[in-house]
């Protein structure tokens, strides 16, 4: 016998592979991890800003939603991210290719008839950006390690918190703290707070953000690391971002409050001499992860959460909320809406996001009638779910509005648009032409997709069918539950809500 032949193997299946991932993904996608849900419930019972307090609300609320009827926390179902630790003594039982069978499982996952998912992701991504329609193919990672299993760890992040990721190469002499204190702002709540914020320290640039990634999947524990105090340098930098980020004031959708995150986490590894690089990545709240090993007995099993951990809340608005009849919409009547204020909307609304509104720019340029009548109507910045079995539309929570700012002037000029419903800040340009227009931007809250596909109980598609998830529809929704982010005078919640909440004494400390 030779020295191979008497190590112990492990025969794994590829196919195993596949279908475990395909299950994964479909459990990530309506059950949020435990620890999760217990740091966003400890969250919601501290937070004393009204209008944060609410978000967090309507978060939980549809977290219990989905996972009792089994549909996506978040209409956007992420793009895949598999990192695999193949142990030195596995073998596979089949030749098709591991980046392969893990596609095949992403497929599966996507195209599944009872919970269809998303497909977000686009080939030729600087030309034609074609969606794949079946979201893959996935980002695989993958190391060799000691043993004789594969240990799995699948996500799925959303396009909001990917698009908020930081980098630098810091001079040796440079704050990490400083750093972060200085994007967290610059990132806005596209990015969907309260999550995770991840930071990897060191190695090259791209081992960084490999770090920040990975560490955002390890399990939540702030509140213990709080309670027996830091043991490492690598814990004092965790509990001083911690302290220092929520201090800013951000809070839970940008709107002003106490959490901001819910946990930091810090991954280092060694550098150049010349060099500190620091990676920032944030996980929102649509966080989605799952780690499951193989041994060669089959594929993995994912036992439900116990449902006693999500509290039995309803989505109960504040009895002062405006109730607002879209279909007698005016800019006249916006006026009368103020930053801040929560408004529950009935009646008839348009959809669209970037695919649409560039097409919609280039009519208006061109000089060519627009194939929708825009007059007195608000437009939902919008991609659903496909809806399945009675629904009228899937998860159908809001993308970020600030990728639509470019488009906001010529909208509100040329076609009689009140305004636009997102989720996130406006930047000053566009801000600026909301109060020059007299229009209005609102905010719908993101990780709340299937809460808020209750509300609507219509759905028709008018224009633009092959753009997909991205066409323009109309739906009709009763007391949908929006916030005005940007009032006719130009006054942003998202620049008056934090402020309100900083804690200039904990920042200047």
């Amino acid at each position: 016998m030779t020295f191979v032949e008497s190590i112990a193997m492990s025969l794994i299946s590829q196919s195993d592979l596949t279908t475990s991932i395909a299950d994964a993904l479909q459990y990530i996608s309506y059950y949020h991890p435990p620890d999760f849900i217990s740091a966003m419930k400890s969250a919601w019972e501290r937070e004393e800003s009204p209008a944060a307090k609410d978000a967090l609300r309507q978060v939980l609320v549809n977290s219990r939603l989905c996972a009792l009827g089994k549909r996506p926390i978040c209409q956007d179902t992420g793009i895949v991210n598999v990192f695999l630790a193949i142990g030195m003594q596995v073998s596979w039982a089949e030749d098709t290719d591991i980046e392969q069978a893990v596609n095949e499982g992403v497929r599966r996952a996507f195209l599944d008839a009872n919970n269809p998912l998303r497909g977000s992701v686009l080939v030729d991504p600087d030309g034609a950006r074609k969606n794949t329609g079946d979201n893959t193919p996935a980002v695989i990672h993958m190391r060799v390690v000691p043993g004789d299993k594969v240990g799995v760890e699948v996500a799925a992040k959303g396009g909001g918190s990917e698009a908020k990721a930081r980098f630098a190469v810091l001079n040796p002499s440079e704050s990490v703290v400083d750093f972060v204190l200085s994007q967290v702002p610059l990132m806005g709540a596209g990015w969907c707070p309260p999550g995770i914020l991840s930071v990897g320290i060191g190695g090259t640039p791209e081992k960084a953000m490999l770090m920040a990634k990975e560490a955002m999947m390890q399990p939540l524990d702030m509140h213990e690391l709080q309670e027996r105090g830091a043991s490492s340098r690598g814990e004092e930098l965790r509990l001083e971002l911690f302290e220092r980020v929520n201090a800013l004031g951000i809070g839970a959708q940008g709107l002003g409050g106490l959490t901001t995150v819910l946990d930091v986490k810090v991954a280092e590894y060694a550098t150049h001499a010349a060099n500190k690089p620091v990676a920032i990545i944030p996980n929102c709240t649509a966080t989605r992860h799952l780690h499951f090993e193989l041994n060669g007995s089959g594929p993995a099993v994912f036992e439900p959460p116990d449902l006693s951990l999500w509290p039995e809340l309803e989505y109960e608005p504040s009895q002062s909320a405006r109730r607002v009849d879209l279909n007698s919409l005016t800019k006249d009547s916006s006026r009368e809406w103020r930053a801040g204020e929560t408004l529950l909307l009935s009646g008839k609304m348009l959809t669209g996001r970037d695919a649409a509104h560039k097409r919609l720019i280039e009519l208006i340029e061109n000089g060519e009638s627009l194939p929708v009548d825009f007059t007195n109507r608000l437009i939902y910045y919008v991609g659903p779910v496909d809806a399945v079995r009675d629904e009228v539309i899937g998860p159908a929570g809001p993308t970020t509005a600030t990728r639509m700012d470019k488009f906001t002037d010529a909208m509100l000029a040329n076609t009689g648009l009140v305004g636009m419903i997102g989720k996130a800040e406006r930047g000053d340009a566009a801000i600026e032409a909301i109060q020059r227009h007299k229009g209005v931007s609102l905010i719908a809250v993101g990780g709340a997709a299937y809460l808020i596909s209750k509300a609507i109980v219509g759905a028709e598609l008018l224009a633009f069918n092959d753009l997909g998830m991205e066409a323009i529809y109309e739906f009709e929704v009763k007391d949908m539950p929006v916030t005005v982010a940007v009032d006719s005078s130009g006054e942003s919640v998202h620049k008056s809500g934090p402020k309100q909440w900083q804690r200039l004494d904990v920042l200047n400390a």
